[in-house]
Order: C-alpha cells, then structure tokens, then sequence
C-alpha cells in the first residue's frame, strides 16, 4: 500500500519562506515522477513543480525563480522550497508521485498516480 504524507505548510508573511516535504512509501520499485499541485479555495488543482527520477525539474512559469523542487531517491522524499511567497500563492499544496508497482499482468510493472491529503499554506499581505 503506497502511503503519501506531506509536511510543512503553515502561515507566513508576504516575501517569507517555507519548505515543504512529501514522503512517498510503499512500493518496491520506487517512485518516478514526483510534484506538487496546489488548489486554491473555487479554483481547480494545477501544477506547481514536478521532478523526474533522475532529478530534472519543471515549474509552472509563476514560480520559476522562487521555488525549488528536489528530491531524496534513497529517502522517497520530495521538498518544496518556497521563497519571496507571495499572497497569491495560498493554496492547499498537495503532493503526487508515481509509483511502480505489480500490475494484475504477471511479470508487469505499471506506473500508478497516488496523492497526499494535502498541506495548506497561507500568505498573508
């Protein structure tokens, strides 16, 4: 059973900063693809920062330069650092990976989506 657990949201000022973790358990073969998506209160989810397994990033242009994904591989641990935070950042942030996992095809591996319960973070002006 994958389990994904996120950490580190709260409140800060306009022009703070905040690091976010997301731990990923529970699959034998590891994680690909792992990011952050973030939901603002009446709008849809969308992609903050991803990061392949072999470390490359990609970011939603309203972020580049401010934040920083990584990732852990021997941990399964993704972060988010977030700097210059900005009021329209606020947002539930919640964290996705792809697992690799046994599919019901002997001998088949497929990659499966799975989400954290979501941390939020405030900005306030």
């Amino acid at each position: 059973q994958v389990q994904v657990e996120e950490s580190g949201g709260g409140l800060v000022q306009a022009g703070g900063s905040l690091r976010l973790s997301c731990a990923a358990s529970g699959s034998s073969f590891g994680f690909n693809t792992m990011g952050w998506w973030r939901q603002a209160p009446g709008a849809s989810r969308t992609l903050v920062a991803t990061i392949s397994r072999d470390g490359i990033p990609k970011y939603r242009d309203s972020v580049k330069g401010r934040f920083t994904i990584s990732r852990d591989n021997a941990k399964n641990t993704v972060y988010l650092q977030m700097n210059s935070l900005k009021p329209e950042d606020t947002a539930a942030y919640y964290c996705k990976v792809t697992a690799l996992m046994s599919s019901q095809d002997p001998g088949v591996i497929k990659e499966y989506d799975y989400w954290g319960q979501g941390t939020q973070v405030t900005v306030s002006s």
